[in-house]
């Protein structure tokens, strides 16, 4: 399998969503982050954009997002339990899995997730993740979880000129939960989810110390 190849072509189309403004539809607003919707491409389900603005420089936001084993993001991200880090395949470009707790209210049950992630900064000094689900000999599926799936999804750095201690995050969502979940409960869980997101995010940028 091509995981650069995947890769790529997910950084175009998470490159190209940021560019698209048609056809978003706001479900959820807070003090930190405005989320919208519309129907993906990928799968018969929705793409969902958080768009917000983080207190903290792009480094520092990266710090607590970036996907590490033992990272940050583990720490204070409520929907992620574990990162296993299963292949690197270059500086860039790794695949991971993902388990994720349950939620709401027991409802949906504990997930894992294989997907490969790029790491790509551009010229602006955006810093990105970008990833989609694969398969990989060395994680099949397993007892306990229910096999998801992330369709293209990630998130956007974007530093704010004139403003070196803030960041602008854009987050890309559009996750096939998998199993025999009703429609009603994924629909509701992704924007509750984004916003408690970028509130836990905005808190552990904070509690970082300056590095």
């Amino acid at each position: 399998m091509d995981y650069q190849q995947i890769a790529n072509t997910v950084a175009d189309s998470l490159l190209s969503y940021t560019k698209d403004e048609s056809g978003w539809k706001t479900c959820k607003r807070t003090n930190e982050v405005t989320v919208y919707w519309r129907p993906s491409t990928e799968f018969p389900g929705n793409l969902y954009k958080g768009d917000g603005v983080i207190s903290g420089s792009p480094e520092k936001v990266w710090e607590c997002l970036k996907p590490v084993p033992n990272g940050f993001r583990v720490k204070w991200d409520n929907n992620v339990k574990k990162f296993e880090l299963i292949e690197t395949v270059n500086d860039d470009v790794s695949v991971y899995r993902t388990v994720t707790p349950s939620a709401a209210m027991g409802i949906i049950s504990p997930r894992d997730f294989v997907d490969v992630v790029l790491v790509k900064q551009y010229e602006d000094g955006t810093i990105t993740s970008n990833a989609t689900h694969v398969g990989h000999p060395g994680c099949p599926a397993q007892s306990g979880y229910v096999r998801g799936f992330n369709h293209p999804c990630g998130c956007f750095c974007v530093p704010i000129p004139g403003e070196p201690s803030k960041t602008q995050l854009l987050s890309f969502f559009q996750t096939d939960l998998g199993g025999l979940l009703p429609r009603s409960v994924v629909d509701s869980f992704f924007p509750s989810s984004m916003a408690d997101f970028y509130n836990n995010l905005g808190k552990a940028v904070k509690s970082l110390k300056d590095f």
